[in-house]
This record gives C-alpha cells, sequence and structure tokens, in this order.
C-alpha cells in the first residue's frame, strides 16, 4: 500500500486520461481495434478506481492533485473523497459488466466488414466512462460542466444506435431537455463567477459562508433545475422513457445505471458542499416533494406498462425520487447537530447506498430484458409465459434485483431504505416516512405482473426461444444483481468510508447553523 502513496497523483490523471486516450486511438484505428481497445481498458481502469479506494481508505483522507501545480482559482484541483471513491468504483465495475455483456452485440468479428454501430459503442462508451469519472473528481463548476456536456454527447448517440426513426426523436428530445439544463447550469456558473471570482467548490462555499449574496441562491437554484432535466426528475421526465424504449439494452443499463446519477451528484453537492444548510432547508423539502411525487407516478405507470423494458424505465423514475428524499433528511437540523458525533448520519448513507444499489439493479434489469428479446422475440410482458424454463439464470437475476428495488431483506435497497426510514422517525418527518413505504408496495406490484407470468405460467411445454442466449452474459447479469443484494449483508461501520473528506464540511455546516445573521443576508 506504501508503494501506492506515492502514485496518487499519476492514478488520478488516470482516471481520466486512461479512457479518453482508449477512445481516440480506438476512433483512429476502427471498430474491430476501438472493440479490443475497450476491452482491455476495462480491467486497467477498474484497477484504477480499485488503487484509489484503497487509498483513501487507508489514508483516512481525501486524494487532492492540483493540475500542473497550480492551486485553484487559478488552476484546476481533482480530489477524491470517501463518497467519490466508492461512485468511481461503482462506475467501473457496471461499466466492465457492461462492456462484457456488450461484446455478442457489437463484437466485429475476423473476415466481417466494420459496423458503423460497433466503432460508435465503443467510443462512445470510452468517452461517458471519462465524463464520469471527471464528474467525480471534479470541483471546479466550470469543468464540471464540461465534464456533464461530455456525457450527454456521449449517452444521446447511445440512445439511437440503431437509427430508426422513433430511436432519433427520442434522441432528440433527450438532446433538447438536456441543453436547456444546459443553458440553466451555465447562467447560474456565471452568477456564482461574477459575485465571488472563483468557481473551485471549496473556495465558494467559504465564501458564501462568510459574505451571503443572494445571487449565491439564485444561482444554485438555477442550477438545480438545469440539472433536473438531465436527471429526469418528474415532471422533467419526459425524455426518459422514450430514450429507453429503442435503445439497446447496454445502453439502457449505463443509461438509468450512471448517466443520471452523474447530474444527480452534482446536485448534492451544490446542496450540501457548496451552501450553507440554512439556504437550502425550505427547498429541500421541495425537492423531495418533487422525489415524493417521482416515486408514486413513476411506481402506478410502471404497473400500467405492458413491455418489459418499459416498465424498468418508469421504474428508474420512481426509484430516482428516493434519492431526493435524501435533502430534507440530511438539511434537518436534526441531522446536522448530530453530524459532528459518531458515524455518519443514516440519511447520508441511505442516500448513497440508494444510489449504488439501484446502479448495479437497474443495469442488471435492463440487460436481463434485453436477453429475454433476444430468447424470446419480444418484450410483452403478458406473453412471457414459460420463461422461466428458457432462461431460468436470467429470471433468477430480475427477482434478486426486483428485492433491492422493493427494498426487502437482504438486499442492498433494504438498508437504503430502512436507513432512510430510521431518518425520517429520529427527524420527525414521518411523510417521508409514508411515501417510501407506498413506493416500496407499488415497486411489489409491477415486478410481481412480471414473475408471476415469466415464473407459473406457460403450459405444460416450454416455449422454444428464437435464438440461443450466451451463459456468460447470463452470468454478468446475475453478477451485477448479487452486487445489489449482497450490499445489504455489509456491516454499518463499513460505510464510514463516506465520511473521509467531509468532517470540515460537517463541522462548518453547524456552525452555519447557529449564525442567524448570515440567513438574514439572504432572506430580507
Amino acid at each position: 500500500m506504501q508503494a501506492l502513496v506515492g502514485w496518487s497523483d499519476a492514478l488520478l490523471v488516470a482516471l481520466l486520461v486512461l479512457p479518453v486516450l482508449a477512445m481516440l486511438l480506438g476512433f483512429a484505428l476502427g471498430g474491430r481495434a476501438a472493440e479490443r481497445i475497450a476491452l482491455w481498458t476495462l480491467p486497467l481502469g477498474l484497477a484504477v478506481a480499485l488503487a484509489i479506494g484503497a487509498l483513501v481508505l487507508h489514508q483516512g483522507m481525501p486524494l487532492e492533485y492540483a493540475m500542473g501545480g497550480w492551486a485553484p482559482p487559478l488552476g484546476v484541483a481533482l480530489r477524491v473523497d470517501g463518497l467519490s471513491a466508492a461512485l468511481l468504483l461503482t462506475t467501473a465495475l457496471v461499466i466492465t459488466g457492461v462492456g462484457l455483456y456488450a461484446r455478442a452485440d457489437f463484437a466485429t468479428p475476423s473476415g466481417v466488414a466494420e459496423t458503423r454501430a460497433s466503432l460508435a459503442f465503443w467510443t462512445l462508451l470510452l468517452g461517458l466512462w471519462a465524463a464520469l469519472n471527471a464528474v467525480f473528481i471534479g470541483r471546479d463548476l466550470f469543468n464540471l460542466y464540461v465534464a456533464i456536456e461530455l456525457l450527454t454527447f456521449t449517452a444521446v448517440p447511445l440512445v439511437c444506435l440503431k437509427g430508426s426513426p422513433e430511436n432519433l426523436q427520442a434522441a432528440l428530445r433527450y438532446l433538447l431537455f438536456a441543453l436547456l439544463g444546459s443553458v440553466l447550469y451555465l447562467l447560474g456558473v456565471a452568477l456564482l463567477y461574477g459575485a465571488y471570482g472563483t468557481l473551485d467548490i471549496a473556495q465558494l462555499a467559504a465564501a458564501v459562508r462568510g459574505s451571503a449574496e443572494p445571487a449565491a441562491l439564485v444561482a444554485v437554484v438555477l442550477m438545480t433545475a438545469g440539472l433536473l432535466a438531465k436527471t429526469a426528475l418528474v415532471p422533467l421526465h419526459l425524455w426518459l422513457p422514450p430514450a429507453h424504449a429503442g435503445a439497446p439494452a447496454a445502453a439502457s443499463a449505463v443509461l438509468s445505471a450512471l448517466v443520471v446519477k452523474g447530474s444527480f451528484y452534482l446536485i448534492f453537492k451544490l446542496w450540501l458542499d457548496l451552501l450553507p444548510p440554512q439556504y437550502g432547508q425550505q427547498i429541500a423539502q421541495g425537492l423531495g416533494a418533487l422525489g415524493a411525487l417521482a416515486i408514486l407516478f413513476g411506481g402506478v405507470l410502471a404497473i400500467r406498462q405492458t413491455r418489459l423494458k418499459m416498465l424498468i424505465a418508469y421504474s428508474t423514475l420512481a426509484q430516482l425520487g428516493y434519492l431526493f428524499l435524501v435533502f430534507p433528511l440530511v438539511l434537518s437540523p436534526v441531522t446536522l447537530l448530530a453530524a459532528t458525533g459518531e458515524g455518519t448520519p443514516p440519511a447520508w448513507t441511505g442516500g448513497v447506498l440508494q444510489l449504488v444499489s439501484h446502479a448495479f439493479a437497474k443495469a442488471s434489469m435492463f440487460m436481463g430484458a434485453g436477453l429475454i428479446a433476444i430468447a424470446m422475440g419480444h418484450d410483452r410482458i403478458g406473453e412471457l409465459g414459460g420463461l422461466v424454463r428458457v432462461l431460468p439464470v436470467t429470471l433468477t437475476a430480475f427477482a434478486l434485483a426486483g428485492l433491492s428495488l422493493m427494498g426487502l431483506p437482504p438486499s442492498g435497497g433494504f438498508a437504503a431504505k430502512w436507513l432512510l426510514l430510521r431518518a425520517g422517525l429520529e427527524t420527525g418527518q414521518w411523510w417521508w416516512m409514508l411515501v417510501i413505504l407506498g413506493g416500496g408496495v407499488l415497486t411489489g406490484t409491477y415486478l410481481y405482473r412480471v414473475l408471476a407470468v415469466a415464473g407459473f405460467s406457460g403450459g405444460e411445454s416450454a416455449p422454444r426461444p428464437l435464438q440461443p442466449v450466451a451463459r456468460s452474459r447470463e452470468l454478468i447479469v446475475l453478477g451485477l444483481a448479487l452486487v445489489s443484494l449482497l450490499l445489504g449483508l455489509l456491516p454499518l461501520s463499513s460505510f464510514e468510508v463516506l465520511k473521509i473528506g467531509r468532517e470540515g464540511d460537517e463541522t462548518a455546516a453547524v456552525e452555519a447553523l447557529t449564525q442567524p445573521a448570515i440567513t438574514g443576508a439572504v432572506w430580507p
């Protein structure tokens, strides 16, 4: 481990340089080479993420690197704390699984002409990985804007790889919402820079605590509105279900598991790291209300779907809602005052665990739906009778991932929702508890529709699959589902790693909470 300490700066740079170089090299050499380069990059990128996570855990402090030796605001700094280390590792694992799964769909065998879709998929996957890494380790709001734009412009083409008119229409709708979000985000960045002369999050947080400006709150609200459009939170969700409808299964997996989490992470940073808590306590209730609406609205619409892939897409809308319940629970004065004590606040841990467990579960479900469509020739829920005898491993994986979405023990989703329920009880916000429980009932209802048909129908003889499905692809789907399940078996003490790099932020938050003069400067 000591040998890795001296390489910490190089590892942080490698998070960005490795996928970008692989993307450019693959694009230059063509589809067949792009596939091979991507498959070699997957384990290397995973090793880098593991090494960084191990370093953060070993040192008990965040890793920081000022690029070129120039500190902010003149330079750009990279930072990995406990939370970003967990998200970097989650991203690496999911993308590695998606890449291995996608070989059968986007491979270019020897002697076969290269296809445009194959070249596009592998280069876009690597670019998307680089963008997510940049989001999770960036500290400068403008550079984070560049990262989130790169994320958008790699995700949108993945949606329309099939090239049908419906896919192009869905991609254009996605692009329209994303560009609207970009404009709002950039307006907020301009306001903050004009008011404080820096865009480094740590420096901005200190400046806002010392001298409150109304522009700070206006800027963050604008940026949040833009990021909500990219996250597809209800009512800005209209682009997400159509985008999933015709996208390849691998593209849907990264879109639902990772892409929408990148913009959510920036919202997380804006309200919990940049602004003092009293700025956000009222708005946090609004974000929580939108999250509750997403949970209930997405769950009801998922129940009404006739296609499996669309059911999973609307399930994503609902599960994203749980993430926004974190804001009113974490920004509660009860939670903030307890945060300086021992342990990580339950709402904080529950929110991160929900984010990570949902990423693995939803990647597994979308890729499993892709295998079902290959084997059965369709994904119509009412006609999946006897699927358990055709793809037993895939259906098992789907059921295990569903346990996490429902919040049943011993899954990661159960631990996440239990911690959110506990936070609601401790802070006296019982209304969010009702939403969480109601969301679990809706999730169980739409998952039961699928499992009841696929597991217990179909007559005496099993339906004959139209195309064989490689067992290796089923095992990848099962592996991701098992990760989402096994997260719930980890002891809560293991999540203390999430607190690394946040101790000073929590102390500053409590100090700000006890200074009503600052609140008065913003709310006359």
